[in-house]
């Protein structure tokens, strides 16, 4: 007897069972969700995993989404703490990994976190092996070294989430004493996602007009306007929001989401992100850190060779050796 859902459709032809724009976040913490829900209220995927240990979290964070699809488009969504749900992901994220404290440096994260990863990564690559690995847990660079040797793909499609999100910061607080947009602001962060983050105050402009132009000593030590304040926030803005509010969620959730985008796109965006610099701007180690690179649908393709002063270059150096002395001593 034909039931009512036979009644309503006739089947031409069985559907497509998965698409080629699924997406996985592994960690469903409060940076975790923030992804998800970035991800599906912009439409940017067609199917969306979440993986995590916690089964109840999981399940109710799932039905919660769920009941909100009828107010966008439809995606297909699955959660649970088998990795096996994730295969066939064009992009695998991963946020999970222990909370940063209040006061604490990211890099006092580094082997716990590291240890955390050697139990997923792995999996993740079994069931996805042409995937991509976005890397967002902290420290975010050597996050992204370990999770790269830790898959055996190459470096171009293993991306940190980097310095995307101090950029949108810097440019935010400069947008504020230009009192334009902070899309019309242009202005980098490279290095670190970290204490040792430098700000490329010689490309910072508005509509190609550049500050050290207006102001040469914009960004120094002699500059009588005081314009370095502003990367000084950028750096103490996570530890600000973690006092404030526990941990930090929603600016980096859209960063993932439009670092997503690009990739399922193809759309060729340029973001700072985190890739392997060695043998950039004069970087010695072998380490992961953020320049400006094209990102697409194979990874990242190109790196831009930006213009630094002999200043920027230095402290780029340094972040880069800073990070190889904790890098160096991790267990993998």
């Amino acid at each position: 007897m034909a039931t009512s859902v036979d009644k309503l459709k006739t089947e031409i032809q069985t559907p497509v069972a998965h698409s080629g724009s699924k997406v996985t976040i592994v960690g469903v913490g409060q940076v975790g969700m923030a992804c998800a829900f970035s991800i599906m209220t912009q439409g940017i995927a067609s199917e969306l995993t979440l993986i995590d240990v916690m089964e109840d979290k999981l399940k109710g964070e799932l039905m919660d989404m769920q009941h909100g699809l009828a107010f966008l488009g439809n995606i297909k969504m699955t959660a649970g703490s088998d990795y096996a749900l994730s295969a066939g992901s064009k992009l695998c994220i991963v946020t999970a990994g222990a909370r940063q404290r209040e006061g604490e440096s990211r890099l006092n994260l580094v082997q716990r976190n590291a240890d955390i990863l050697k139990g997923m990564i792995p999996k993740l690559v079994q069931h996805s092996p042409d995937t991509l690995l976005l890397i967002v847990s902290n420290p975010v660079d050597l996050m992204t070294y370990v999770a790269w040797k830790l898959s055996g793909l190459p470096k171009e499609r293993v991306i940190g989430s980097g310095t995307n999100l101090d950029s949108s910061r810097f440019r935010f607080l400069l947008s504020e004493r230009f009192n334009v947009a902070p899309n019309s602001t242009h202005g980098w962060i490279i290095g670190e996602h970290g204490d040792s983050s430098v700000p490329v105050w010689s490309g910072v402009n508005v509509a190609g007009v550049r500050l050290r132009d207006l102001n040469p000593a914009a960004g120094t030590d002699a500059d009588t306007e005081n314009w370095g304040q502003i990367h000084t926030q950028v750096v103490q803005s996570a530890y600000e929001i973690i006092r404030l509010k526990g941990y930090t969620s929603w600016a980096i959730g859209l960063s993932v989401s439009i670092l997503t985008k690009a990739i399922l796109k193809n759309s060729r965006n340029v973001f700072a992100v985190s890739t392997f610099v060695q043998g950039i701007h004069g970087v010695e180690q072998p380490v992961f850190l953020s320049v400006p690179c094209v990102v697409g649908e194979n990874g990242i393709t190109d790196v831009i060779q930006q213009t630094l002063t002999e200043g920027e270059r230095n402290q780029l150096q340094k972040s880069a050796a800073t990070l190889n002395e904790v890098q160096i001593n991790l267990v993998l």
